[in-house]
């Protein structure tokens, strides 16, 4: 089946409805509507008058009595806040409380030391070396290789 053979088919179906209907007894009675010949869409105005005229057949709501003071302005309301029994509250999450700040480990250079040797002993990997001098560039400068002792340096948590 085609993109738009189903289209073709619904007229193909409008057809032979209207087709049927002037064959029938009484068929130079009146125009055939919309509704007659079987069609899915509906006119948009007879719908309107059809909603309007139920609307006016409908017993009026009870109005809620005026409360006091209602001939003034209100201000405008804040923004609405979810109550306990909403669910608005629940889809929310709430943000986690930061940790306490934690100690930072610091180590001073001694001398022959080097950031691999410092690695090894206090972060148990010598490869770790590149984060040690990451995290201390301030401190040791621009050459990795060159620290000196008495430099504090902070360790990686």
């Amino acid at each position: 089946m085609g993109l738009f053979d189903f289209l073709k088919h619904d007229k193909k179906k409008q057809q032979e409805q209207t087709e049927q209907q002037a064959a029938a007894p009484g068929a130079g009675a009146a125009p055939p509507t919309p509704s007659d010949m079987g069609s899915k869409y509906t006119d948009a105005a007879a719908a309107t008058k059809a909603a309007a005229e139920r609307m006016a057949a409908a017993p009026p709501k009870a109005a809620m009595p005026p409360k006091a003071g209602a001939g003034t302005a209100r201000p405008h309301p804040g923004p609405a806040e979810p109550s306990d029994l909403s669910a608005a509250h629940k889809a929310v999450p709430v943000p986690p409380k930061p940790a306490p700040a934690a100690k930072k480990r610091t180590y001073t250079v001694k001398p022959g030391d080097s950031l691999s040797v410092i690695a090894h002993r206090e972060l148990g990997n010598e490869a770790r070396w590149r984060e040690l001098y990451a995290m201390n560039r301030g401190v040791i400068g621009a050459n990795p290789d060159l620290i000196h002792p008495g430099q504090v340096l902070t360790l990686p948590g």
